[in-house]
C-alpha cells in the first residue's frame, strides 16, 4: 500500500460471493478516480471461497483491502470499514451492483462544490436471473417505485430523503457516528433521517445511476420487503419525519384486502377497492409490454407487486407492534408537514 492516502476510501460489506466477487472487484478497480481509491471489503465471514479470492487480489492489488466482520450484518460492517478508511471521502459500493466508471469521481466533485451532505445516483433495477429479469420489470413501473425518488431516473439532480449507496466526506459520517448498528435494515434511511434533521442536503444525481440486480426468487423478494417493512415502521417511530404517504399507502390496501373478506354489505365497500387495485395491477402488467424481453415476462408483475406490497404491509405492521406504531411519523405524513 501506497504512503499517501487515496483521496477516497470504498466500503463493500461482503458475504458469499465467491461466484462473481472477481468481476466485482475488477470492475470497482477501473473506477477513474483523480486522486486514487482504496476498495475495502468487509467480510462477513464467508463459507466459501471469496475470503481466500479477496486476500488474492488484495496481494495483487494494494488497492484492495480485506478486513474481516464478525458480526456479519451491514451496519457494522460498514462502521469497521468507516474506521479504517484513509481517505478525506468515503463511498459506499454494493457487489451486486453495476456502477459507471466515473461514479465516484462524480460523487466526490460534488460534494467538492459544497453545500450537500451526501451524493447518490439513480437505483436502476437490472436484470439477472429468470425472476430477477422479471422483478426489474416490475420495479421498472410506477407502482413498483412508489415513493422513492432515488429508484427513478429523472433529467436534473434532485434532493431526497435518502439514498442508494453513495458518496460521503468521510468527516461527516463521523459526526453523525456513522451508521446505527441497531438498523440491519433500512440503515441509509435512518442515517439519512440524522442528517437532514441536522440541516444537511442529499442529492440524486442522474449521471450516477447505478443498476443492481434484484432478488432472484418470489421467497427471496417476499422476505426482503417483509424485513423492509418492519424497520421502516422502526426509522418512522425514531423519525418522524422520515415517514411520507406513501408509507401508509401498503398498510391501508392490507387492511382494505382483509375488510373485504367480510360478508354482505359492510365489506362491498372494501371489495370495491380490492377490484380498483387489481385493475391497476393489471394496467402495470400492460405497460410493461413493451419493455418485457421476452414479452410474457409482463404476465408476472401482477404477482411480483402484489407480493412486494403486501409483505411490506404485514412487516410494517408487524415492525409497529416490536418497535411501536409510528403514529407521529402517520400523523405528519397525513398533515403533509
Amino acid at each position: 500500500m501506497t504512503a499517501e492516502a487515496p483521496v477516497v476510501s470504498v466500503l463493500i460489506p461482503v458475504l458469499d460471493e465467491e461466484a462473481s466477487i472477481r468481476a466485482t472487484v475488477a470492475a470497482m478497480c477501473d473506477q477513474d478516480v483523480p486522486g486514487g481509491h482504496e476498495l475495502l471489503f468487509l467480510d462477513g465471514r464467508s463459507s466459501d471461497r471469496t475470503r481466500s479470492i479477496l486476500e488474492q487480489l488484495a496481494h495483487e492489488d494494494p488497492r484492495v483491502r480485506v478486513i474481516d466482520n464478525p458480526a456479519r450484518r451491514v451496519p457494522q460492517a460498514l462502521n469497521t470499514g468507516l474506521r479504517a478508511a484513509r481517505g478525506e471521502f468515503v463511498g459506499r459500493m454494493d457487489a451486486h451492483t453495476f456502477y459507471p466508471p466515473d461514479y465516484l469521481a462524480r460523487g466526490i466533485d460534488r460534494l467538492r462544490r459544497g453545500d450537500v451532505d451526501w451524493v447518490a445516483g439513480p437505483q436502476i433495477p437490472r436484470a439477472g436471473g429468470t425472476w430477477s429479469r422479471r422483478l426489474a420489470l416490475a420495479l421498472g413501473s410506477r407502482l413498483g417505485v412508489g415513493g422513492a425518488s432515488f429508484r427513478r431516473l429523472a433529467e436534473c439532480e434532485t434532493d431526497t430523503d435518502t439514498g442508494f449507496t453513495g458518496v460521503w466526506r468521510r468527516a461527516t459520517l463521523e459526526a453523525h457516528g456513522g451508521w446505527d448498528e441497531d438498523w440491519p435494515v433500512n440503515q441509509d434511511s435512518e442515517l439519512g433521517a440524522r442528517i437532514r434533521a441536522a440541516g444537511g442536503r442529499i442529492v440524486c444525481v442522474p449521471a450516477m445511476a447505478a443498476g443492481y440486480v434484484p432478488r432472484d426468487s418470489i421467497r427471496a423478494l417476499a422476505r426482503q420487503y417483509w424485513r423492509y417493512g418492519q424497520y421502516r415502521a422502526k426509522t418512522s417511530g425514531r423519525h418522524p419525519s422520515s415517514m411520507r404517504r406513501s408509507h401508509l399507502v401498503p398498510p391501508a390496501l392490507l387492511a382494505t384486502l382483509l375488510a373485504a373478506l367480510v360478508p354482505g354489505s359492510t365489506g362491498r365497500p372494501f371489495r370495491a377497492g380490492v377490484a380498483a387495485y387489481v385493475w391497476a395491477l393489471l394496467a402495470a402488467a400492460a405497460g410493461s409490454i413493451r419493455r418485457a424481453e421476452p414479452r410474457g415476462d409482463a404476465a408476472f408483475v401482477p404477482l411480483l407487486l402484489a407480493t412486494m406490497h403486501v409483505t411490506w404491509a404485514a412487516g410494517f405492521v408487524v415492525g409497529s407492534i416490536r418497535f411501536g406504531a409510528p403514529l407521529t411519523g402517520a400523523a405528519r405524513a397525513l398533515r403533509g408537514s
